[in-house]
């Protein structure tokens, strides 16, 4: 049986809250951003090494959409840090605090979409069609899952 939901017994000033919410969301986007810098960097660097001349013209298509995706990704994730600074003291937090979460969320979503076609590259390069589908699906439903329906069955 679930407990009772009791309603959020803090006692801030909506300013409070605010600062609050942009502490936490900063925090996590510290971690997401790290996440999908080294992703990026990784695939920066796959075009200089020997075997990226072995791709096919549709993993090349492929290594394209998917180092987009993490450029998207990385753009923003990191648009929170850059609006902060320039609104910093200007009484806009409210503003920048629903502003940071669309984009935190939408480069979640582009991460998961960056890391799913990264996925399948690889498997793609080293493993059959149907394998590299059934695994990329999977990762894919798992980010889906784990980052955006569980959480929405959730909320209050």
């Amino acid at each position: 049986m679930e407990a009772a939901r009791l309603p959020d017994q803090r006692d801030e000033t909506e300013a409070e809250r605010d600062d609050r919410n942009l502490a936490e969301l900063l925090q996590e986007l510290r971690v997401a951003g790290l996440g999908v810098q080294v992703l990026f960097g990784f695939l920066l660097s796959l075009p200089f090494t020997s075997r990226f001349t072995h791709l096919s013209p549709g993993q090349r298509n492929l290594y394209l959409a998917t180092i987009v995706l993490a450029a998207v990704a990385t753009a923003l994730l990191l648009g929170p840090v850059a609006y902060h600074r320039l609104v910093f003291r200007r009484g806009q937090k409210e503003s920048l605090v629903r502003a940071a979460n669309v984009m935190a969320i939408s480069g979640l979503a582009t991460v998961g979409l960056a890391v799913s076609a990264a996925v399948l590259l690889v498997t793609d390069y080293v493993s059959s069609g149907l394998t590299a589908g059934l695994i990329t699906a999977f990762v894919t439903l798992l980010f889906a899952g784990l980052w955006f329906a569980l959480p929405l069955t959730r909320r209050r």
